[in-house]
């Protein structure tokens, strides 16, 4: 019997595909740009750095926001040196007062904003006996946040505008064994409905990419000391997903090519949620 290999990497996977035009003229905001640090001589692109690399290389002008503002400048550089364009803005979605600033911001610096992802979350630890003060700051972060983030979306965005939310298979199915992050992943989902309706008066769509497991530095955290994680064997295609393919599955929903998709999710995640 053959034993199954490994997904080939495509150039899109690792982010060697050329741009194509599909974003030329837009101008978006992508909430945690940035990227944490898990190792840094080895550590691969992260999920927001990716989206903010590949929307500009498709002709966006791009406002990189972070609680990391060194972060968010680092991916800026990358985005400059490809010669796109755009700025960094320190923010913390738990502060109301900063995300009405970082709203307000971006929209200045580009003259305009029509495309938003939230790419914000963090971890808890392991099993469900966690502080309640834990417990709050993942409440605070990666569901209050979203709210705080696609509401000024919804009301800041031009008519005909693109939200997208990063969610997670964890707020889908048991396995991540982490409480909290499982619960506020799958709050988004209420978020999605709500803000999909919300702005579909004025055209503007919401729709949520759904990661499974991705080789990130925050998945390298996530997984540390958990082998099968990384081996991918565990996975139907066997291997990780990589942070490009992420991108590219919210490029769809942030391009025209989805200008009749809202309220929708999109697994991307070998299968595991359906298999």
């Amino acid at each position: 019997m053959t034993t199954p290999q490994p997904l080939p990497l495509s150039a899109e996977s690792q982010g060697l595909a050329p741009g194509r035009g599909r974003l030329d003229g837009r101008k978006i905001l992508v909430i945690g740009g940035g990227q944490r640090v898990f190792d840094v001589a080895t550590d691969p692109v992260g999920n927001g750095r990716a989206m903010c690399l590949l929307y500009a290389r498709e002709g966006a002008a791009v406002a990189v926001a972070d609680v990391n503002l060194a972060s968010a400048e680092d991916t800026l550089r990358l985005i400059q040196a490809e010669g796109g364009k755009g700025c960094a803005i320190a923010t913390d979605v738990q502060q109301e007062s900063q995300v009405i600033a970082m709203f307000e911001t971006a929209r200045a610096q580009m003259g305009g904003l029509d495309g938003v992802v939230f790419n914000v979350g963090t971890f808890c630890a392991l099993g469900m006996d966690i502080s309640l003060e834990e417990w709050n700051r993942l409440i605070a972060i990666n569901q209050t946040g979203a709210m705080l983030c696609g509401r000024e979306a919804i009301k800041r965005m031009d008519a005909g505008g693109s939200l997208v939310l990063t969610s997670s298979v964890a707020g889908f199915k048991f396995g991540s064994q982490m409480i909290a992050y499982d619960t506020t992943k799958a709050s988004l989902m209420g978020l999605l409905r709500f803000f999909a309706g919300a702005g579909s008066i004025r055209h503007i769509r919401t729709n949520m990419v759904v990661p499974g497991l991705v080789d990130t530095p925050n998945g390298r955290s996530a997984g540390a000391g958990r082998e099968s994680r990384g081996t991918g064997d565990i996975l139907p295609f066997k291997r990780q997903c990589t942070a490009w393919e992420i991108a590219y599955a919210s490029l769809f929903f942030m391009s025209n090519e989805s200008v009749y998709v809202t309220a929708q999710y999109l697994a991307v995640d070998s299968g595991i949620t359906g298999l």
